[in-house]
């Protein structure tokens, strides 16, 4: 195999193994950094070593073989050789056992991610950690996610890996009465990645979507009595189902008001009404199961030509009211304008301004800039429309705001 070829290779298997690999390396000595460190080296020495030897039949176990060797030393340089023979030999034993096929390594993601959800951990630290640990996003990506400084976030992450050590947290799915208080770390994290991989494209956001999704499916399939896992997982459904009709032929941008509904996925999108059926069958509504009624109202005013916009209204403001965040107070007003007009949604979108977060949240500037042009301020809202668009993570999304700041600015 060419070195490119080998190189690809460990680049998929880092996307599609580097979660079940950590949460196994990391289940025998809940140091979830060593296990990252040790991941790490492994995924080095198959740089150096695929691209010259080949890419061996069975890369996963490969990789955790060179990661647990180098776990091994790293514990015999810590530990005296009577507190850590016992550990080694454990260690050694797993290792031996998981060397022979992927299917034979242990999965046990769902039960590092409740670990990192455990009460232990600082709470606003569960879903980001759950993200880095379980995904391998980087800090600066997940800071992004929570509007965090990524400075901020990363020693936030390093503080949060040693507690579970220290605290020696189990890796363990907890018992019913515990699940409660973590259960809502975990779907923040699931959907937080399902986010990402929506908002960006390339090679690697659809699989991270995807991942995300079997995560929700896994989720609702052990828990099938928690209606919240049934309303993230039809949440995302609806927005995968719409993935087809997001770009045209050409690549550019369609918002949802111009997608061609013929080309969303009708089998993904009747799961999701399913989905939220069941959900709002087993007990309050929470904040998945809202904003999945949200889209599933938006979907009926797209195909049935339904006035479904004072419900969306009144959806919101039920959510706003749950999670007082600032997204859902702008996603609030951006459907006000349709009900109340571009007034009052403006008034609500200037209500935002103190908080700092929305300086640099891309979708702030073009709600704004789009409802000023609705007034005719046009200096004001191609002024929004540029820092917008400046934003930007996503080119076509980029494009589609300069091409919209254009053709206000020629009338």
């Amino acid at each position: 195999m060419k070195g490119s070829e080998a190189v690809r290779t460990a680049e998929r298997v880092a996307r599609e193994s580097y979660g079940r690999l950590v949460a196994f390396l990391a289940a025998r000595t809940r140091d979830v950094a060593g296990a990252e460190d040790a991941l790490s080296e492994a995924f080095a020495a198959a740089l150096r070593m695929w691209p010259a030897d080949g890419v061996p039949d069975n890369p996963d176990a490969w990789l955790l073989t060179v990661a647990r060797r180098r776990q091994t030393d790293a514990l015999r340089r810590r530990q005296t050789r009577s507190a850590g023979e016992e550990h080694l030999q454990l260690m050694a034993e797993e290792m031996e056992g998981a060397a022979g096929g992927a299917a034979e390594i242990p999965d046990r993601r769902l039960a590092l991610m409740f670990a990192c959800a455990h009460p232990a951990i600082e709470r606003g630290m569960r879903a980001p950690l759950i993200l880095q640990t379980i995904l391998g996003l980087t800090a600066s990506d997940i800071a992004a996610a929570f509007l965090i400084p990524p400075a901020t976030m990363g020693q936030r992450l390093v503080r949060a890996k040693a507690r579970i050590r220290e605290a020696g947290i189990s890796f363990s799915v907890p018992d019913k009465e515990e699940l409660a208080t973590r259960l809502d770390a975990v779907l923040d994290a699931v959907y937080a990645a399902y986010t990402k991989g929506w908002n960006e494209v390339g090679d690697a956001a659809p699989e991270l979507a995807d991942e995300a999704i079997w995560l929700g499916r896994l989720l609702v399939s052990l828990l099938p009595d928690e209606p919240e896992a049934k309303g993230m997982l039809a949440l995302m459904l609806y927005a995968e189902a719409r993935r087809p009709a997001r770009r045209d032929r050409a690549g550019a941008y369609v918002p949802l008001e111009r997608q061609d509904t013929g080309l969303w996925d009708s089998t993904m999108h009747g799961l999701a009404e399913r989905l939220l059926r069941e959900a709002s069958s087993g007990g309050p509504s929470g904040r998945y199961q809202l904003e999945a009624a949200i889209q599933s109202a938006h979907t009926a005013r797209r195909k049935n030509v339904a006035d479904t916009w004072p419900a969306i209204v009144a959806l919101y403001a039920h959510l706003e009211r749950l999670t007082r965040s600032p997204v859902v107070t702008l996603n609030r007003a951006v459907a006000l304008a349709e009900t109340e007009g571009a007034e009052a949604a403006l008034i609500l979108v200037e209500s935002l301004a103190g908080d700092r977060r929305m300086a640099e949240y891309q979708p702030w500037w073009a709600a704004r800039g789009h409802l000023l042009a609705r007034l005719g301020r046009r200096a004001q809202a191609l002024e929004a429309l540029s820092v917008a668009s400046g934003l930007a993570t996503d080119n076509a999304v980029r494009r589609y705001l300069q091409e919209q700041a254009a053709t206000l600015r020629d009338g």
